[in-house]
């Protein structure tokens, strides 16, 4: 930039900014006076322009010294910036335009700077100096600053190079002239340059307010024309020479049908050089002038265009047009020019429209370039993508050039369409999409007049280029082809470019199908496409963008698959399965339900092609698949791929109307055939391995709880592991994936299997159930095995004695016998403490609850596996057989309740079990071998208590809330058994008298209120029902001897049930072997008589007591089989069944068994 221009630019700045700050459009300033306006920021400016903000010229200044530190950029909302060349601090704002190619060749002596665009045609950017009352450079159209790939018309090619400015600008002195010569005013001496001055001001100072309708009156028209002159960006210098000469050529020539050439030519005579403030600026506007006319010229065959063409190259050249030649020769150039352009303007032109100019058709290339600049003045140029308010106003002024540029109403509307779609695609602003779809619905409306204007406009032919073809299209055909092209490069893979811009789908598609060409038409002709009349061919283009939009869709993930796959660790066909499924997805939720507005089959044909691209990839896989890690997991993808798009898609009459499949339209993949033997085979093969899984896991097992929230063992635990993955798998339909958690797998063949959907049948369920049966009960049988009869748990009961009190201590006595364990039993009991008891039957009780969720869980997913898994296999094509849903429930009944009977049977051995174990082991010294031992008095029951409530303690502590009651209540009965035996089989040391009969009352009532705990134990009346027995025993101490005997002679009279049982439930008052021991146990004469006369039996004071904890009973003689078998009575018979009855007694040989 040399200095004198630059000298000017800051001149200028200076001056506006002066302009803007006193003129009241911003509402307040700060430190206004002495404001060094070379010093402060317009950007800033500006700023508070339009936010109506306080300016601080402090601010300002700091403003201007941080921008000139970097390059000017651009901060437009599309985001465009531009480094420039030149020095930051003197080069000023950036330019509008794009920069220049690299290519292209650029000389700073010119003015003329030449650009190539993207469609090969060259450029020449116009630079006009800037001063009052002179030309100067209107900023350009920042159009061409993002480069859109938009399709040509094929319209013929310009032979001058003018660019998009170039036609700007001469469209700009075309619309004017046309309104000039239309009577309205266009300038005015009286009109004050304050009121033409920046719409750009006016548009500002508006926007802060709210914006209003202007009214179309004959006062605003200088408005209208001032607002045409922003849109159009050009100069207020050149407008207002333009608009002078213009006005002073419509009145000397009013009324009359101006043509361009006039225009032109009386510009080139009116406008002089002393206008311009640079010679370089004036010529590049005469360069401008002569294109324009030898364009024209040349278009309608002028015969003698090679003279012609020397009178226009001196009107270009600068030298000879303002040194060599003399007004006079410049303006007899003009004058021969004006010759042949009248001549040329007289001749009638071939489209036979009444005014019809030679210029409609000669020159229709220009004149539709030239009418799609006017048409691109309706963009506000503050922001693109946006209609002017006044573009109603400013289309009615457009439209007075219809004479000149020769526009009928159907081009207007496809040329607006067209302008409307450009910005569209510029912009993607949806607003204008929908203007451009009504103006292109209007044109297909077919509502025009026919005739010879109809004829005329089809007469205007653009040739395009297919390829190596060319076909000749007219004006409208070509927009619609245009826009088909477009929409076509973007429709055509459709999950590219609107992934994430949806909203723009179904607007594209309606465009684009109504303005789409028959691909049925040959012979190099296009025939546009009626949305209403040609429904059929509208779905074969439908049908076309799903099948080339999912071809690009797949091919995009075939370029990523093996990077990805391998970086995720899975197979390649695994991978693109699920990459698949995520464009069948967005096909079936986002495209198909705007599709299938013009192809109701858009959805099947989506879902088809997916399958068959599949297929095919698959295929070679199949032939030689064996198991395998990547095998299951490629079988598993492919089967939920394939049952994801048929269910998807299979459902016409669903809510996404997007069609259905019929058997014959899809060849599936057949999964189940090659899966169900492979994963049959496999669950078979891992029987054994589980088992041996179940088994380590339990005999690592201490029976300790986990928590004391969880008080199970831990290996059950690890057990339901299995169950609930296999729950979590069965609910997503993925019975296979239960089994990698019963075998000893890797990790990563875990991590490889995970995720699995198999098709099944009743045969793999059985399979699966067998296996889960075996896991559970195994674990059972282990435990169960753990356990001990109760009957080890008893004290070997000491031999019957009759009462006597000791004569002589120092004599030798008899000690108890007793007899040592098992190993074994030994140390099975070792393990069986009340504690791990407890943890057992809190395991147990937790396998319960868990079976029940188990089997509803399998049971709801195997419905569901059958449905997602099997229902779309059609007829004929696999032998899968929808299972008979009683032998399925007989399946479940046969492995479930079998379970829960040998959980229950644990249970109860257990319940049993644990209140033994507590009474008659763990107590058994402190109340066995202790409680009234010696004296009744010197041994009360009072003194057990605290031990018996602290287990019981523990235990409640320990046990499940469900399990207390029952845990609880096994004690209770074992204590009151425990009771019993010290009252039957305490051994020679216990006798009572009837004054000890009140103290043991007392002390069962004790032991019952115990277990009620003041109503927060046991129930009373379960207590008293357990307590009955005791009480009646311990009643029969209370009778004389005499009765006992009575009832014993009675009770003979019953033998046949034998005096052996040591089971509770079948001792009774009048059962014999419960009246002898009572008898043994009285401290009664008569009593002690009465056996030793008639049994013989020793006298307690020959015994010693010397309990162990490893006895257990032993029958030396088998007394219960004895007594069982013989059938002794009393009474009549009495003699010799009461002699045999005796020996046995004498014998000694009599246990508690």
């Amino acid at each position: 930039m040399d200095s004198s221009l630059l000298d000017r630019y800051r001149h200028d700045r200076r001056k506006l900014l002066d302009f803007i700050i006193s003129s009241g459009l911003i509402s307040d300033v700060q430190s206004s006076s002495d404001i060094d306006y070379d010093a402060i920021s317009a950007d800033y400016v500006i700023n508070c322009l339009q936010s109506g903000g306080v300016l601080d010229v402090s601010k300002a200044t700091t403003k201007h010294v941080d921008e000139s530190m970097f390059p000017p950029v651009i901060h437009s909302q599309r985001g465009d910036t531009f480094f420039l060349l030149s020095d930051p601090d003197s080069a000023g704002s950036p330019p509008q335009r794009a920069p220049p190619s690299v290519e292209a060749s650029i000389d700073r002596q010119r003015s003329s700077i030449p650009m190539f665009y993207s469609n090969g045609s060259e450029a020449t950017v116009s630079g006009h100096d800037i001063g009052e009352n002179q030309f100067y450079a209107a900023p350009s159209s920042s159009k061409s600053a993002k480069k859109i790939d938009v399709p040509s018309l094929g319209l013929p090619a310009l032979r001058t190079g003018l660019s998009d400015d170039d036609l700007r600008e001469s469209a700009h002195e075309v619309l004017l002239s046309c309104i000039a010569f239309s009577g309205i005013a266009i300038h005015s001496s009286d009109n004050p340059k304050k009121d033409k001055g920046s719409r750009f001001l006016t548009g500002l100072k508006n926007r802060r307010g709210k914006r209003h309708l202007r009214s179309h009156s004959v006062e605003n028209h200088f408005e209208h024309i001032d607002n045409i002159r922003v849109q159009m960006q050009i100069s207020e210098a050149m407008d207002e020479s333009i608009r002078q000469r213009l006005m002073q050529f419509s009145m000397k020539k009013s009324h009359v049908q101006v043509d361009i050439p006039q225009v032109i030519i009386e510009l080139l005579s009116g406008i002089q050089q002393n206008e311009f403030l640079v010679e370089s600026s004036y010529t590049q506007w005469r360069k401008r002038q002569a294109n324009i006319l030898e364009e024209l010229f040349s278009s309608v065959n002028y015969p003698e265009m090679q003279e012609l063409g020397i009178l226009l190259d001196k009107i270009r050249n600068p030298e000879e047009w303002n040194i060599i030649m003399t007004p006079a020769d410049r303006a007899e150039v003009l004058l021969a020019i004006r010759q042949v352009a009248s001549s040329l303007s007289s001749m009638r032109g071939s489209s036979h429209v009444q005014g019809g100019s030679n210029y409609w058709n000669a020159g229709y290339h220009i004149n539709i370039r030239l009418y799609e600049r006017l048409l691109f003045g309706v963009f506000d140029i503050l922001d693109e993508g946006q209609l002017i308010e006044e573009h109603a106003e400013y289309l009615k002024l457009v439209k007075l050039t219809w004479g000149t540029l020769g526009i009928t109403q159907k081009m207007h509307d496809a040329l607006y369409g067209w302008v409307l779609f450009q910005q569209f695609i510029e912009t993607e602003e949806l607003q204008l999409l929908d203007q451009a779809n009504l103006q292109v619905q209007k044109v297909l409306s077919d509502s025009y007049k026919g005739g010879t204007e109809e004829q005329y406009t089809d007469s205007l032919m653009c040739t395009v280029t297919d390829n190596v073809t060319e076909t000749r299209l007219s004006l409208v055909q070509a927009i619609f082809r245009a826009i088909s092209l477009w929409c076509d490069s973007r429709l055509n893979d459709y999950h590219l470019h609107f992934k994430e811009k949806t909203v723009f789908f179904q607007k594209l598609v309606s465009i684009g199908l109504a303005v789409g060409k028959d691909n049925s038409v040959t012979d190099n002709e296009v025939k546009v496409t009626n949305l209403n009349a040609n429904g059929k061919s509208v779905a074969v283009r439908a049908t076309l963008y799903v099948e080339r939009s999912l071809e690009a869709a797949c091919r995009l993930i075939e370029d990523t698959i093996n990077l990805v796959s391998k970086m995720e660790g899975k197979h390649p066909l695994a991978f693109l399965a699920s990459e698949v499924r995520v464009v069948a997805e967005r096909e079936l939720y986002v495209f198909s339900p705007v599709l299938c507005q013009w192809c109701p089959d858009a959805g099947v044909v989506a879902s088809v092609h997916l399958h068959q691209y599949y297929g095919k990839k698959l295929k070679p896989f199949l032939e030689n698949v064996s198991f395998s890690v990547d095998a299951i997991s490629v079988l598993s993808a492919a089967h939920h791929l394939e049952h994801y798009l048929i269910q998807s898609f299979n459902s016409k009459d669903g809510d996404n109307d997007v069609g259905s499949f019929s058997n014959h339209e899809i060849d599936f993949y057949q999964i189940h055939k090659i899966s169900r033997p492979i994963v049959l085979d496999w669950l078979i093969s891992q029987h054994e391995r589980m088992l041996e899984w179940t088994g380590r896991t339990f005999h690592l097992e201490v029976w300790e709880p986990l928590s004391n929230q969880q008080k199970q063992a831990a290996s059950v635990v690890e057990v339901f592991r299995i169950v609930e993955e296999v729950c979590i798998i069965m609910n997503n339909s993925r019975i296979f994936m239960c089994l990698i958690f019963l075998c000893d797998f890797s990790l990563q063949t875990v991590d490889h299997l995970f995720g699995l959907n198999l098709p099944m049948d009743i045969s793999h369920l059985q399979a699966l159930l067998s296996i889960i049966f075996h896991a559970l009960d195994g674990y059972l049988q282990n435990l169960v095995s753990q356990l001990v009869d109760k009957k080890h748990l008893y004290p070997a009961p000491p031999p019957l004695t009759r009462y006597k009190e000791t004569m002589f201590p120092i004599v030798k006595k008899k000690v108890l016998d007793s007899v040592i364990l098992d190993e074994e039993v030994n140390e099975k009991l070792e393990g069986l403490t009340a504690v791990k008891l407890c943890v057992r039957l809190n395991t147990l009780e937790y396998m319960q609850k868990q079976i029940d969720i188990l089997e509803d869980g399998i049971k709801k997913s195997w419905a569901s596996t059958m449905v997602s898994g099997n229902s779309r296999d059609p007829a004929g094509t696999t032998d899968i057989m929808h299972d008979d849903s009683e032998a399925i429930d007989a399946l479940f009944v046969a492995t479930f309740d079998s379970i829960r009977d040998s959980i229950a049977d644990a249970i109860r051995k257990i319940y049993d079990l644990v209140g033994t174990r507590v009474v008659f082991w763990d107590l058994r010294d402190s109340f066995l071998f202790r409680l009234y031992h010696g004296s009744v008095e010197g041994a009360r029951l009072e003194n057990l208590l605290p031990k018996l409530d602290s287990v019981l303690n523990q235990v409640c502590d320990l046990i499940e809330d469900t399990l207390r009651d029952r845990v609880v209540a096994s004690i209770c009965r074992a204590a009151l058994e425990g009771y019993i035996w010290i009252l039957l089989d305490g051994g020679p040391s216990c006798a009572f008298s009837d004054s000890d009969v009140t103290m043991m009352e007392e002390d069962l009532n004790m032991l019952k209120d115990l277990f009620v705990a003041d109503g927060e134990g046991l129930p009373r009346s379960l207590v008293e029902m357990e307590s009955k027995l005791a009480h009646q025993v311990l009643s029969l101490f209370s009778l004389d001897a005499e009765s006992v005997i009575h009832m014993l002679m009675m009770a003979s009279e019953n033998l046949s049930t034998g005096f052996g049982s040591g089971i509770v439930g079948q001792r009774s008052l009048d059962d014999a072997n419960t009246l002898v021991r009572v008898l043994c146990h009285m401290k009664d004469k008569e009593a002690s008589r009465f056996l030793k006369l008639h049994y013989h039996l020793p006298p307690s004071s020959d015994y010693v007591d010397s309990p162990s904890n490893e006895s257990t009973p032993k029958a030396a003689m088998g007394g219960a089989e004895f007594l069982r078998s013989a059938s002794v009575r009393w009474g009549e018979k009495g003699n010799s069944s009461f002699r045999l009855l005796k020996k046995t007694f004498q014998g000694g040989s009599f246990r508690w068994s």
